[in-house]
């Protein structure tokens, strides 16, 4: 079983205001610039379904103490196969939903994608994807990220670079979402006790990353019960491995009162082929002489494997390191509160990993016992420690909880979802699904089962009226119930999962149909990131939506003018209000390999970081004015800073709403003004405006008349794009270039009198 299929067999077992700083040991915090504010709730835009999203007038203005936590997955690895692509699979060969042995399928407990998302099959650690992941949530109004450790698994280098990319981000002064970890959602043979563990140790106790902790109540936020802190959960080791990844290492100290002649392990590869390692003997520990080295290949999942250590080694300490990871491997070993040897990328970590010794005269190895038992004084004062530094809230697994105790926290329920109370009892959160692994018979089920409550799910069934998918009904029944409980936290499930194992039995269910538990299809899934094809970006700017109407929004101000000449200067810009922003930092390229063979993906299309624009009037011109972060490049570049205006606000005339476009021609002190024909991505020019630009400062004067404005008030919906066409059609300006504002939306200029 892969480590990412434990996920549903434990769902299955188990379902039968940030305020002042808690800081770590070492808690190092971040020298960030203050926020660059961008305004996204002023945003305006229509989505695909003509949508519009909505403003101060509908939403009313900002409310404190509203937030939003979003649940975030860091399991989509690099491997030697897939993607399994359910919905190609089953389109060119439907007949093997019900054969799980046709070869189309792939291999049985392979990871399987529902969907292929926007960004491609990507992996977790992609650092282009995590930063549109991070744009895009801030954009939308997303306070935290929830990242999902009820597996067990932590998922420590992805999230350390999901963690470093986003701190880059804010130290340019960009916004992104916080983090919180959920951990398992109950504590049988002490995981969530090791989970809440493992995670203080390698984030919170040496303060990495405290920029970026979401605190709730005064402490960072754990969904962990609080029992899982202390030592009466935790007499029992688990045994369970850990992957070595790549440029890491893992390592034992360990003693022995005889000779030994070998020492070794036991090593996983999860059922994949080509796996190796270089193991390592030292003296002492990790900084004592070296002993003796071997480096592994084709190394066989869970195999004992022995390095002799080239001569007899008197009784003594030792440690054992293994490292230079080929393919998928790990070491297995003993998970518990203790600190008992394991080492992980040369740094203590509580627990321990099976040792293997074969003694001087014997030829079969010895397995070594596991410290990790025996409770001491300072093993109870740590304890201690870790049970006062977090804010607890117990993660609740069933769907179907009407009556939840006081504390704890729901990621998924069914409608209509329960009231969560804090410990006090008082009104605490509420979560949000896009759709729930359950149908009204047997209950908890799989995704691929009939009778699941896909996204079309709402008022007892589902919807199969043309394109009901893209509509997400099922969420939008559950945020009516958010909003009439109306209480401080929100929990939306979920971001980016795309991924289920497939099975032949799970939790009493035997195939056929085959059995994907959390993921199916485009109907039974519960993403919002986007998708390619499909329902695109509709759950996203559904999410923006709900999220205004939960949270409120700021006044757009109308334009203060200011007489402008074009004359590249730019002086007389310095007093116009208000000023447009866009997200610094956000023209990076893309090399990254994919999910599984995926990739590598390349995106080099980034080219002017486009940070501010406004906008000033008078009696016949509108004029625009752009910044950018660098000088801009020569306007003989293709698709060079492009000015789209919808200059009437209606969405449904113009490609994309958009009337016109300039710059696609540009002079030495003119550019074109080019009006849309036919709603296609093709212009006719109707004007030569003027223009001038220098350095990084770029401004047009445009006649209203020409705009067919001639009247006040007025509002012009527009944006700003250097780089971005492709295709012509909206992923443009999500995918490439820099788009201000991002994606589908635009930013608003009220022209009054």
């Amino acid at each position: 079983m892969t480590v990412r299929a434990i996920q549903p067999f434990l769902r299955a077992l188990l379902l039968l205001t940030p305020l002042l700083s808690a800081r770590g040991h070492g808690d190092r915090r971040s020298n960030l610039k203050a926020s660059w504010d961008t305004y996204s709730d002023t945003w305006v835009g229509v989505d695909g379904l003509g949508r519009v999203l909505p403003d101060i007038a509908q939403v009313g203005p900002t409310r404190r103490g509203k937030t939003l936590g979003m649940f975030y997955f860091l399991t989509l690895e690099h491997g030697l196969s897939g993607p399994f692509d359910n919905t190609k699979i089953l389109k060119e060969h439907p007949e093997a939903l019900n054969d799980i042995h046709n070869p189309a399928w792939g291999p049985l407990n392979s990871s399987h994608h529902w969907g292929e998302p926007l960004f491609d099959y990507y992996a977790s650690d992609d650092a282009w994807v995590l930063r549109k992941h991070a744009q895009m949530l801030a954009n939308a109004g997303v306070d935290v990220v929830i990242f999902d450790n009820s597996n067990v698994v932590t998922y420590d280098k992805v999230r350390n670079t999901l963690c470093e990319v986003w701190e880059d981000i804010r130290r340019k002064g960009g916004k992104t979402p916080q983090f919180a970890c959920l951990c398992p959602f109950g504590n049988p043979d002490g995981i969530g006790s090791q989970t809440l563990r493992h995670l203080y140790e390698t984030v919170y106790e040496p303060g990495l990353y405290s920029d970026l902790w979401f605190r709730w109540n005064g402490k960072p936020l754990v969904m962990a019960d609080q029992s899982y802190a202390d030592l009466s959960g935790s007499s029992s080791a688990v045994h369970q491995p850990t992957e070595l990844t790549t440029g890491d290492t893992l390592g034992q100290i360990f003693s022995v009162d005889r000779s030994i002649t070998a020492v070794g392990g036991e090593f996983p590869t999860w059922a994949t082929e080509g796996s190796g390692m270089t193991m390592c003997l030292y003296k002492d520990g990790p900084n004592g002489t070296r002993l003796s080295q071997q480096h592994f290949q084709s190394v066989r999942d869970n195999s004992t494997l022995l390095l002799k250590a080239g001569q007899t080694l008197p009784p003594g300490k030792y440690y054992l390191e293994i490292s230079r990871a080929v393919g998928k491997i790990g070491w297995w070993g003993y998970s518990s509160l203790k600190q008992s040897g394991a080492y992980e990328a040369g740094k203590p970590i509580s627990g321990d990993r099976v040792v293997h010794v074969v003694y001087e005269g014997e030829t079969d190895s010895k397995t070594l016992p596991s410290p990790s038992k025996n409770f001491t004084a300072q093993d109870l004062a740590r304890a201690k420690t870790i049970h006062d530094f977090f804010t607890y809230r117990t993660p609740i697994a069933p769907y179907d909880v009407t009556n939840p105790a006081p504390g704890g926290w729901t990621w998924l329920q069914n409608y209509p979802q329960a009231v969560q109370t804090s410990p006090t009892g008082v009104k605490e959160q509420i979560s949000v699904g896009v759709a729930q692994n359950y149908n009204s018979t047997t209950h908890l089920a799989p995704m691929s089962f009939p009778g699941a409550y896909g996204r079309s799910y709402h008022d007892g069934k589902t919807d199969t009226g043309t394109d009901a998918v893209r509509h997400g009904y099922n969420i939008s029944e559950q945020w009516r119930r958010a909003f009439e409980v109306d209480p401080p936290f929100i929990f939306v499930t979920g971001w980016n999962e795309w991924t289920a194992g497939f099975y032949d039995k799970w939790a009493g269910y035997e195939a056929p149909p085959a059995i994907f538990v959390d993921e199916f299809n485009e109907e039974n899934s519960r993403d919002i990131e986007p998708m390619k094809g499909g329902h695109g970006d509709d759950y996203y700017y559904q999410l923006v939506a709900k999220v205004r109407q939960y949270k409120g929004v700021r006044p757009l101000p109308p334009i203060s003018p200011r007489p402008i000449t074009i004359d590249g200067k730019f002086e007389d810009w310095t007093e116009v209000a208000p000023e447009y922003r866009d997200a610094i930092g956000d023209t990076a390229h893309r090399n990254a390999p994919g999910f599984g063979k995926a990739g590598p993906y390349r995106n080099d299309s980034g080219r002017n970081d486009i940070v501010a624009a406004k906008v000033s009037f008078d009696t016949n011109y509108v004029y625009f004015y752009v910044r950018t972060r660098d000088d801009l490049t020569p306007a003989t570049d293709p698709d060079w800073m492009l000015l789209y205006i919808n200059s009437d606000s209606d969405y449904k005339t113009g490609w994309l709403g958009y009337d016109f476009v300039i710059n696609r021609q540009v002079g030495s002190t003119t550019t074109s003004l080019e009006r849309n024909i036919g709603g296609r991505y093709e212009w006719r020019k109707t004007a030569d405006i003027k223009f001038a630009a220098r350095g990084n400062q770029m401004e047009i004067a445009v006649p209203l008349a020409a705009l067919g404005t001639p009247r006040f008030p007025a509002r012009i919906d527009f944006k700003w794009a250097d780089h971005c066409f492709k295709t012509g059609d909206w992923t443009d300006f999500t995918l490439n270039g820099d788009a201000a504002p991002d994606d589908r939306f635009n930013y608003r200029a009220k022209l009054l009198r």
